[in-house]
């Protein structure tokens, strides 16, 4: 790039983050406990998971993500993750040494943009950065919406009566005393799925809301839960599921276990035939919604 206003711009993709190496993971798991060393025997089934899955792709899917982005904008973009490297403060370090002096910040947790917007400006003010722009909520960008759905009518196509499936559409929970302290996610998340079962609604498909992948310390958390929703499912006559998760916008963990493996078993054990819609990843609408939402905000 030449040494022009766009050179000193950049988009930063601020993340959850994962890890790429088994021997990482413990470390990764006290990380997402704020520093408190996890039991033994949550590290061991986490270490499960990730082994029974073969890894997670989150970091190379992301990487992906931001290199697209970055073709369809002119401008450089970096990735700054909040759990694990690269880390968003080292992130910000390295594009303050690039001469960086504007970042848009763009969670790409569209349902929590406050939250990692925090994250970003802090990193970049430490780093001497001071242009920063945070990225507005964009759970409901309408190229978002119609990626989800994309996703979710050809699971529907595939299938020969549908008269009796219905599609749950699944996002992260959060422990209830974070949404009882007024945080909007549930909010979000739900004002996104009516978006999405409105235009599902137009192919005659029932929609349901339901929180996954809910922590292992216990404690209340957001619900409807996964396991309840399948039951009560099949107890009002569904006899087969599409679960689309909007509240993931690449594959991780949450949607190569804890929906691949644990609901398709639960929901099979109840009879309910399990279908699982794709997550996003680097699919042409969450681009196009991802490169409108970097444009409006920069100006551009």
């Amino acid at each position: 790039m030449s040494d022009s206003t766009d050179a000193r711009t950049a988009v930063l993709l601020v993340v959850h983050g994962s890890v790429d190496r088994e021997e990482d993971v413990p470390a990764f798991v006290t990380n997402i406990r704020h520093g408190r060393v996890a039991p033994q025997a949550v590290t061991d089934e986490v270490l499960r998971r990730w082994r029974m899955i073969g890894g997670s792709p989150l970091t190379a899917i992301t990487e992906a993500q931001a290199r697209a982005l970055e073709a369809r904008l002119g401008l450089r973009v970096a990735i700054g993750a909040r759990m694990w490297h690269p880390y968003v403060q080292d992130t910000a370090l390295s594009l303050a040494r690039q001469r960086v002096t504007r970042v848009l910040s763009l969670p790409l947790a569209p349902y929590s943009v406050e939250m990692y917007n925090e994250v970003a400006r802090k990193a970049c003010a430490a780093a001497g950065i001071e242009g920063v722009v945070d990225c507005p909520p964009w759970a409901h960008e309408p190229a978002l919406i119609d990626a989800f759905v994309e996703t979710i009518t050809p699971k529907l196509a595939a299938i020969a009566d549908t008269s009796r499936t219905h599609v749950v559409l699944s996002a992260h929970s959060l422990p209830l005393r974070v949404v009882r302290a007024g945080d909007r996610y549930e909010h979000e998340v739900r004002s996104t799925a009516t978006a999405v079962a409105a235009k599902l609604g137009e192919l005659g498909t029932r929609c349901q809301v339901a929180f996954q992948s809910q922590g292992m310390d216990g404690g209340e958390w957001l619900g409807p839960d996964l396991p309840a929703t399948f039951r009560s499912l099949a107890d009002a006559g569904a006899r087969e599921v599409v679960v689309a998760p909007i509240g993931f916008l690449a594959d991780h963990t949450e949607t190569l276990f804890d929906l691949d493996v644990e609901a398709k078993a639960q929901a099979e054990a109840l009879g309910l035939a399990f279908h699982r819609a794709p997550a996003l990843n680097e699919s042409t609408l969450l681009l196009d919604a991802m490169e409108r939402v970097a444009r409006r905000a920069l100006g551009l």
